[in-house]
């Protein structure tokens, strides 16, 4: 039987995906391709896995993010990572440090998605 092996992307929709791409090269430091997004090539630094999770409609895990999605990055050095967008202007809204799958932050893009950072134990 045929399968599923991955994630192909996450695509979402934005009212200004030229201003959406900017800021995210601009202030998380993303390479943005020509066509307007980045293909995340597998590395030895890539995350062991990628999850897929939904959760209940009124999970306030989401929150303040009125969007029905957040995106979760995995990074190499939270603190270092924090520090640097920090410095452009980002606005942590939050970290977790005791997770037993390692550490978390969180931050709203301009369209209001939460983005969860997350450097893996």
């Amino acid at each position: 039987m045929a399968r599923i092996t991955g994630l192909g992307g996450v695509f979402i929709k934005s009212h200004d995906p030229k201003a959406l791409s900017a800021w995210y090269r601009d202030k998380l430091g993303i390479a943005i391709e020509d066509w307007g997004g980045i293909a995340f090539k597998r590395s030895e630094q890539t995350p062991p896995q990628t999850v897929w999770s939904p959760f209940e409609e009124g999970t306030q895990y989401f929150a303040p993010s009125p969007r029905d999605v957040m995106i979760n990055f995995a990074v190499d050095d939270l603190n270092a990572f924090l520090k640097e967008i920090e410095a452009k202007g980002v606005k942590v809204l939050g970290r977790m440090d005791t997770d037993p799958n390692g550490l978390f932050a969180w931050v709203l893009d301009p369209d209001g998605t939460k983005l969860e950072f997350w450097q893996p134990k």
